[in-house]
């Protein structure tokens, strides 16, 4: 059989956990499927029924929940992944396709906060912000959960790593605008020009990942009543002018693997910026990490936590 040249793959990810009470829980799984569906209509992949991919995930989950994680801050990872299978060569759209699912169990991603809230095992990340390599473009699919979409990142994080960082902050065009932190969603807490206590994260215009996590974490911080929530244009200027300001708060990442991670540094252009995220007791990113992990791990009912049923 022949593959094609190139493989038009698209995926998504998610989470099982295991609650309190014992109960397997998915978060929020159907918008995940729904983003597998716009990510496969973007190669040319076909179409599915997302309730029906959600029934069977479920089977699936149900069938392997002795897999799913007792131990705190674990749980299982389920890809669903969607690939172009026609034996052929060429490029072109694939006439065949595969959608398949693999899961494991995880532990954490990065240290988190405890369950009680306290910072001890709270470890913040350091970014390598860079507007040199490109993860997307306007016009692009960098808002599409692609295969394509991460291969071309592994050697700038290997540059990153190389320069003491964690991470590589993904910047954009000549105002530098912030994008994504790693993989992950990328969020500040400052008091914003106004003098307005604000939570701001860059807006989806086609380069950046609806991710799930951030939707969550957007809609809970709204909920709150207590800061301006935008979604709003950030660049690195904006950071430093909020750093030497003293306006900036705190930097924190979102995503289905970590949940929540705060950022304590940022290199650009050989100069380290320091974020002040633990110094300034990381107010949004406990509250939002430990509300998520609550709805998560069934600490709270809530109508973002699917309970796998038995079958």
């Amino acid at each position: 059989m022949f593959d094609d040249i190139p493989r038009p793959t698209c995926r998504s990810v998610y989470t099982a956990y295991r609650g309190i009470d014992g109960k397997v829980r998915l978060f929020r799984p159907l918008e995940n499927i729904r983003r597998l569906n716009k990510s496969a209509a973007a190669v040319c992949l076909p179409e599915f029924n997302e309730a029906e991919l959600l029934e069977c995930i479920q089977h699936l989950v149900h069938t392997d929940r002795d897999w799913v994680p007792e131990a705190k801050d674990c749980s299982l990872y389920i890809r669903p992944t969607f690939i172009g299978t026609q034996a052929a060569i060429g490029v072109a759209s694939s006439q065949s396709a595969l959608l398949y699912c693999i899961m494991s169990p995880v532990g954490p991603y990065f240290r988190k906060f405890k369950h009680d809230s306290t910072p001890s095992v709270f470890s913040a990340v350091t970014l390598f912000a860079t507007s040199q390599y490109v993860r997307a473009w306007p016009g692009g699919v960098g808002d599409r959960k692609l295969g394509s979409n991460y291969g071309p990142t592994i050697r700038v994080q290997k540059i990153a790593e190389s320069k003491g960082c964690n991470q590589v902050l993904w910047l954009l065009g000549k105002e530098e605008q912030i994008t994504e932190a790693g993989t992950m969603n990328c969020f500040v807490h400052w008091i914003n020009e106004h003098g307005e206590p604000e939570i701001a994260t860059p807006p989806l215009l086609g380069t950046i990942l609806d991710g799930v996590v951030r939707k969550s974490a957007l809609e809970l911080a709204r909920s709150w009543g207590t800061h301006t929530v935008k979604e709003r244009s950030i660049t690195m200027a904006d950071v430093k002018r909020a750093v030497t300001e003293s306006r900036m708060k705190e930097m924190f990442g979102s995503g289905t693997a970590c949940v929540i991670c705060p950022i304590s540094k940022i290199l650009h252009s050989d100069e380290h910026i320091t974020i002040p995220t633990m110094e300034s007791g990381a107010e949004v990113s406990r509250r939002l990490y430990r509300e998520l992990t609550n709805i998560q791990y069934g600490v709270v009912p809530h109508r973002w936590a699917d309970i796998v049923p038995h079958f």
